[in-house]
């Protein structure tokens, strides 16, 4: 063999060599990217998580924008073209949050009836479905050209069916090598979140208007009005009792009592700033939270309040006995205030206030901070 092929053969195995080094190199750099995008994805989770949580105890917004926000968060940390999360409500199934055109949720509304998810739902299991160019997916109809892959996450709350999550993209096989493990820890925690906010939903549905006084019951402080109470560090709550109130229904009547707690709660409500919430907290008592005011400020306000209200003459009518028709009566005020600290119970407060004035005798008629 001569000189010039050995050394050909030798440029060959070298050459062979390089090849060989740079496909390992190769493979080793897709490993590493791979690892780093799973990192990145962890992080990511993470971080999805700690939003939810900060979403889930913002008292500033409502059960129904809690959820709307969470999808956006999840809508922009993992570049999902559309994401839908469907509820069950205890009649129907309802569209929580979509970033897809509001026409279009009839048709996931309608998702759990359509034979390709039932197997998904019944097995508790993700289901990815993908169309081929041309093709569309089984479930869509007039809008089959939005989306041509999508993964269906039904959800589940101790083991009851509570509805599903919805991802979708406009490409085929575009969730081909999706890591689903991730998806399948942020699923588990929407299901947290859907959890956590059902209590809040429930005092939402429960908030109800007084047909006497046109006031809001205590639910709407823990719902609409905390929104405006939790931007400041410190309120004063009041409650104010109509000490004589029980009396007038007793002794006079019914509609006149009524007439009384209308006519105190027309007089206060007229004095009172946009910021400042008043309810009916009991059958002879309102509530008052002064927004991110102070003591002495409020203290000011009821004494003038009360003191004019003691003079209010409201006339009796529809009375057991006639003789006492077309008299006056004046209704006589107990009052006891704290001071609320933001994101602290406010129940607890308003709880406390009641216990004193029901506590106190009948002939009190004070302004106590408490």
């Amino acid at each position: 063999m001569s000189a010039a092929i050995i050394l050909l053969i030798i440029l060959l195995l070298i050459l062979l060599g390089g090849i060989v080094y740079l496909v390992i190199k190769n493979l080793e750099m897709k490993q590493n990217l791979s690892k780093l995008k799973n990192t990145n994805q962890k992080v990511n989770s993470l971080g999805l998580i700690q939003d939810f949580m900060k979403t889930v105890g913002d008292n500033t917004i409502t059960s129904k924008e809690k959820i709307v926000n969470i999808n956006e968060m999840m809508i922009e940390k993992y570049e999902i073209k559309y994401s839908t999360i469907v509820v069950f409500d205890g009649s129907s199934y309802v569209v929580e949050a979509s970033n897809v055109n509001e026409k279009h949720w009839k048709t996931f509304e309608d998702l759990h009836n359509r034979d390709i998810f039932v197997e998904s739902i019944e097995n508790a299991t993700p289901k990815y479905i993908t169309a081929n160019k041309g093709e569309k997916l089984p479930y869509l109809d007039s809008e089959f050209e939005r989306a041509k892959s999508t993964i269906f996450f039904p959800m589940y709350i101790d083991n009851i069916y509570i509805g599903y999550w919805l991802i979708e993209g406009n490409k085929p096989h575009e969730f081909d090598n999706i890591d689903t493990t991730i998806l399948d820890v942020i699923k588990n925690n929407l299901i947290s979140v859907i959890r956590s906010i059902k209590s809040q939903r429930t005092l939402e549905n429960l908030v109800k208007t007084d047909k006497i006084t046109g006031l809001n019951n205590q639910e709407y402080l823990y719902t609409g009005a905390i929104k405006i109470i939790d931007k400041y560090p410190t309120s004063i709550v009041s409650l104010i009792k109509i000490t004589n109130l029980e009396q007038i229904e007793e002794k006079i009547s019914k509609k006149t009592a009524d007439a009384v707690l209308k006519q105190v709660t027309d007089f206060i409500k007229a004095s009172l700033s946009p910021e400042y919430f008043m309810i009916r907290y009991s059958s002879d008592k309102l509530a008052i939270v002064f927004s991110g005011s102070d003591v002495d400020g409020v203290g000011s306000f009821l004494e003038d309040i009360k003191s004019d209200i003691e003079k209010i003459r409201v006339k009796t009518f529809s009375s057991l006995k006639d003789s006492m028709n077309g008299l006056a009566v004046v209704p006589k005020l107990n009052i006891a205030m704290s001071t609320y600290y933001k994101e602290t119970a406010l129940e607890g407060i308003l709880n406390n206030l009641n216990n004193y004035l029901e506590s106190a005798d009948i002939s009190e008629s004070d302004i106590i901070c408490l």
